[in-house]
Order: C-alpha cells, then sequence, then structure tokens
C-alpha cells in the first residue's frame, strides 16, 4: 500500500492558503456582497458541521478517520445515506464557502480543484479496498448512494 504523507485535511490547508493567494495576487473579477458573504458563511457552517457528524459516526462504528488506516466497518447510516464520501463533500464545502466569502472569481477554481485530487489520490484508492474488505456490501452501498451528492 502506498504511504500517503499528506493527509485530506492538509489539502484543505492548501486550498484555503491557495484561496486567500488567488484573493490577494490574481483576483479576476470580484462579487463581494453581504449576500455573498453570508451564503459563503452558510457554507463553511455546513460544511464543518458535515465534518462533525461524519467523523462522529466514523468514532462511534470504531473505525479510523486517517484514510487507509484500522479499516474496521463500513459506515453507512446518517450522512452516509447520502453521499459516501461526507468528510471530503465538507472539506469542499468549505473551500466553497471561502471562495465565495472572499469574492474573486479565481477563487472558484480551487473546490473543483480540490475534489479532483481527493477523488483521485483518496476515494478511488480507498473504494477499491473497501471493496476488498466489504465485498458483497460495499458495491451495494455504491448502488444505493453517489459518491459525492
Amino acid at each position: 500500500m502506498v504511504k500517503r504523507i499528506i493527509y485530506p485535511p492538509m489539502w484543505l490547508v492548501f486550498g484555503i492558503l491557495a484561496i486567500f493567494t488567488l484573493n490577494e495576487f490574481y483576483p479576476g473579477l470580484r462579487f463581494t456582497s453581504l449576500a455573498s458573504q453570508l451564503l459563503g458563511g452558510v457554507m463553511l457552517v455546513m460544511g464543518l458541521a458535515l465534518l462533525v457528524v461524519a467523523g462522529g459516526l466514523f468514532k462511534r462504528a470504531g473505525t479510523d478517520l486517517i484514510p487507509f488506516r484500522n479499516v474496521s466497518a463500513l459506515v453507512t447510516d446518517g450522512v452516509y445515506r447520502f453521499t459516501r464520501n461526507p468528510m471530503y463533500l465538507g472539506m469542499a464545502l468549505i473551500l466553497l464557502g471561502v471562495a465565495v466569502t472572499v469574492g474573486a472569481a479565481t477563487a472558484l477554481l480551487i473546490p473543483p480543484l480540490f475534489m479532483v485530487i481527493i477523488e483521485w489520490r483518496y476515494i478511488r484508492p480507498e473504494e477499491t479496498l473497501l471493496q476488498g474488505l466489504f465485498p458483497e456490501e460495499f458495491p451495494a452501498y455504491c448502488r444505493r448512494v453517489r459518491r459525492w451528492l
């Protein structure tokens, strides 16, 4: 198994830094308003809530939050009924919330870039691992629940 030194929360930090860098040096079109700041704030809070709720479900199931380590359960209840990756979706929502709040059009490039990186670096390998660990339950779960939304 490939050792992953940069965990997903670090990609979130890199994304936030990229958003603020783009906002400062290459903002492109601006769309700042009270409405965009409120919308961005709501997205940020929703993303944080997804992280907390999904992390709590992992903890309750006794499985590790760190990708590829100590996978002992397939969590399919709670927010996992609507998305197979609520923690990654929460991070993407946080990035989108930050991008909308700063109001720089170029910052809106970061959330989809984050999603592509996470999908290829973490989600797809995690799905391969889960397929091996839960050969009957995981495919059935995938048929019921989408990867992102």
